[in-house]
């Protein structure tokens, strides 16, 4: 450590493969949330994502849809607002989380941003959404685009979310689904297959070991020096 003065030694922990091992992994069903970002009577973001539970139940998972009507603007109503409460608790509860939202001129819509903006990084000791894994897809009413995914994939990172690298952008979405609101036979259905596949797989490999994976020298550093500060005041 003299080469590095500006360590605190007592900090910094030295990743290991052990320290990854789970001696007794979950059994119950990994807990998945999803969000769809339109509030019209054939959503197709909301059809999506009721295709994406139909696989996660199938996949073994315990599943949940929020639905964000009347979820209120953000900082235009108390956090005490029904639709608010009920959409943190399930952000507290899940373990996975799938985003799929429209685009509308060229970015994610209004409402899918107002459910994020409702969560904060932390709910006092708890931390919503920090470590859970997230899949983000998108719908479209014309040509394939890949912005809103993007715009989701920054929110997830700042969220501290784990990101699966797979996602879904479905093109002319009007066109993919019958009469019936299910989705069709396609490369597009086949992708939201293996989004959902891929998202399961990373829930169960890091449901057990995201304390740990997301567990940073800078926050244990932040905590030590705050605990110092606390013993050695002269007084209260």
């Amino acid at each position: 450590m003299n080469d590095m003065p500006n360590i605190v030694e007592a900090c910094l922990h030295y990743p290991s493969q052990k320290d990854l091992h789970v001696e007794c992994p979950s059994a119950d069903k990994p807990r998945i949330l999803l969000l769809y970002g339109s509030l019209r009577s054939r959503s197709f973001s909301r059809l999506v994502v009721e295709e994406c539970e139909r696989l996660l139940q199938a996949f073994g998972c315990e599943t949940r849809i929020f639905n964000p009507s009347g979820l209120p603007l953000p900082d235009d109503a108390e956090e005490t607002h029904p639709k608010v409460e009920e959409l943190r608790a399930l952000m507290t509860w899940s373990e996975g989380q799938v985003w799929c939202s429209p685009e509308r001129h060229g970015a994610m819509t209004a409402i899918m941003k107002a459910q994020i903006d409702w969560v904060p990084l932390a709910l006092g000791a708890v931390r919503p959404t920090q470590g859970k894994t997230l899949a983000v897809m998108q719908v479209e009413g014309g040509s394939q685009s890949f912005n809103v995914v993007n715009q989701l994939r920054v929110l997830g990172r700042w969220m501290r979310m784990i990101t699966i690298p797979n996602q879904s952008s479905v093109p002319k979405a009007f066109l993919e689904f019958d009469d019936n609101d299910r989705m069709k036979p396609s490369g597009y259905y086949d992708r939201i297959v293996d989004v959902m596949e891929e998202l399961v797989k990373f829930t169960l490999l890091t449901r057990d070991r995201s304390a740990y994976l997301v567990d940073r020298y800078s926050e244990r550093k932040e905590t030590a020096e705050e605990l110092m500060a606390r013993v050695n005041q002269r007084g209260m």
